[in-house]
């Protein structure tokens, strides 16, 4: 079993920029995706950047909101992935969380989560 940890968050202001960390305790080489998710109270969790690899390529998806601002990569030699922010917003104030797939194996999704970091931005 996987397990990630998120890191980087905090308090910030607005304009600022932070930057994510989501180490992994295992591999993400076979992951068919990785990604950035977000969720404030009230709301459902959404999807921020992600990183799919498949037959077509490797591509990289960004809510709109956050186009332009934030960037997704990762380190496959760290185990670790990354979400760059910058030029923050009051709006991107919401609890982060790391999330790799690593796929459907005989009806098994192996769907892994961190335990989120809350990002807080001030105007």
């Amino acid at each position: 079993q996987v397990q990630l940890v998120e890191s980087g968050g905090g308090l910030v202001q607005a304009g600022g920029s932070l930057r994510l960390s989501c180490a992994a305790s295992g591999s993400i080489l076979s992951t068919v995706a990785v990604g950035w998710y977000r969720q404030t109270p009230g709301k459902q969790r959404e999807l921020v950047a992600s990183i799919t690899s498949g037959i077509s390529g490797i591509i990289m998806r960004y809510a709109d909101s956050v186009k332009g601002r934030f960037t997704i990569s990762r380190d496959n030699a760290k185990n670790t992935i990354y979400l760059q922010m910058n030029s923050l917003k009051p709006e991107d104030t919401a609890v982060y969380y790391c999330n790799a797939d690593f796929g459907r194996s005989r009806g098994t999704q192996f769907n892994y989560w961190g335990q989120g970091t809350q990002v807080t931005v001030s105007s």
